[in-house]
């Protein structure tokens, strides 16, 4: 007895939608590392001039690239922690740093002798 007339073709519809989705994944892991790598390597060697600038402008303060960011947020969709990551980086971007924030300062500066002091931070 036959289980159905569909069935070397139903086989061959899932392997097909199977490979796409892998595809998919894999171009959307692949580019950002390619992207990443390509804007490192220019901006390392500072070659093409004109490229290089533009791609140093783009981050200013040593901020992450467009690859970076989009490995970042993939990782972050695939792993929840992640997120909670980039969310804590955010905020602590926005927070202030005071000195009578309860924990003891790490510098002390004496105008008077004319001496500054900073400890080291563990």
């Amino acid at each position: 007895m036959q289980a159905g007339n569909g069935g070397a073709g139903s086989g061959r519809w899932v392997g097909m939608v199977m490979m796409s989705g892998l595809l998919l994944m894999a171009v959307l892991v692949i580019v950002p590392f390619t992207l990443a790598a390509v804007r490192h390597v220019v901006v390392r060697a500072g070659r093409p001039g004109w490229l290089a600038r533009r791609l140093a402008a783009r981050t200013p303060g040593g901020g992450v690239g467009l690859g970076a960011t989009a490995t970042e947020e993939l990782h972050a969709f695939l792993n929840a922690n992640k997120r909670v990551q980039i969310e804590q980086r955010r905020t602590q971007l926005v927070l202030r740093d005071d000195d009578h924030s309860g924990a003891p300062p790490r510098t002390r500066l004496d105008l008077d002798l004319g001496i500054a002091v900073m400890e080291e931070q563990r």
